[in-house]
């Protein structure tokens, strides 16, 4: 444990107004839809690498060969064509998605940073709104 000097107590003296229990509230809310964010974001870039994976493996692949492809949580035998075709649907909705989520984590990231610059400029090091 450190002592603290008495220059670099918190002054208590700041008072929080109901704009800034909102700023708070606000901010707070949004970390938690950035880690949500965060988490969706892995998933998809893992779903991503499954699927380059298995580009990687039809391509060796012989033509007459049926496939079995994943839908959902189901497995299905297609013919090779019509296997790379769902292929490469999929991997375009993935990349939309990734990018959907992508824009939304910057979005709340630049919201958040507002809120700090704000937070910070009145409440100093009595308010700690880092990870």
């Amino acid at each position: 444990m450190r002592m603290i000097e008495q220059d670099q107590e918190n002054d208590d003296s700041t008072e929080v107004t109901w704009e800034d229990q909102q700023k708070i509230n606000s901010f707070s809310k949004l970390n938690a839809r950035m880690k949500g964010f965060e988490a969706k974001l892995e998933e998809a870039k893992q779903e991503k690498e499954a699927l380059d994976d298995l580009s990687t493996e039809l391509e060796l692949a012989d033509e007459d060969d049926s496939v079995l492809y994943k839908i959902g949580e189901t497995y299905v035998h297609l013919p090779l064509p019509r296997a790379l075709k769902r292929l490469e649907k999929d991997q375009a909705d993935l990349d939309a998605r990734l990018s959907k989520i992508s824009e939304s984590s910057q979005q709340c990231e630049t919201e958040m940073k507002q809120l700090k610059v704000a937070l910070y400029a009145k409440f100093g090091s009595a308010i700690n709104l880092d990870e």
